[in-house]
């Protein structure tokens, strides 16, 4: 699995769903346009609905649950996750990434441009607050 780069200063739910679906950014823009998903809606980053509809329409199967982070070697081999998580003005906000564990290789694909690297292994930085499991 590689990585996708967000196209859109907010728009980190839409290349994490593309990073599942193997998808380019632009083709996961579509698809979530043509939903009413957009990456302007502070929604897509204070709630989990538009981005579970989105990887639905990818065949991609989620836990109906978020499950408190507690350990790197404790989560599933695929996981979106929620970093960067914060309060503002009383409104939960975070960054999706992407966690994969494949081919004997643990690391976390990060959509932000700015990064020197998105394939992320500097997990003692990443501070996940929750993830949902990925199924397929």
């Amino acid at each position: 699995m590689e990585p996708v780069i967000q196209e859109e200063t907010t728009g980190c739910g839409i290349a994490a769903s593309a990073a599942l679906a193997g998808v380019s950014y632009a083709e996961a823009k579509r698809k979530a346009n043509a939903l009413g998903i957009y990456a302007a809606d502070t929604s897509l980053w204070s709630e989990t609905a538009h981005v579970r509809k989105l990887l639905g329409e990818f065949d991609i199967s989620v836990s109906p649950k978020e499950t408190p982070f507690e350990s790197w070697e404790r989560l599933p081999d695929k996981a979106l996750m929620a970093i960067k998580w914060r309060m503002e003005q009383g409104k939960k906000f975070w960054h999706w990434v992407v966690f994969v564990r494949e081919d004997g290789e643990v690391k976390v694909l990060d959509s932000k441009k700015a990064l020197k690297s998105n394939v992320r292994r500097d997990f003692e930085r990443i501070k996940p607050k929750w993830y949902i499991e990925v199924s397929n």
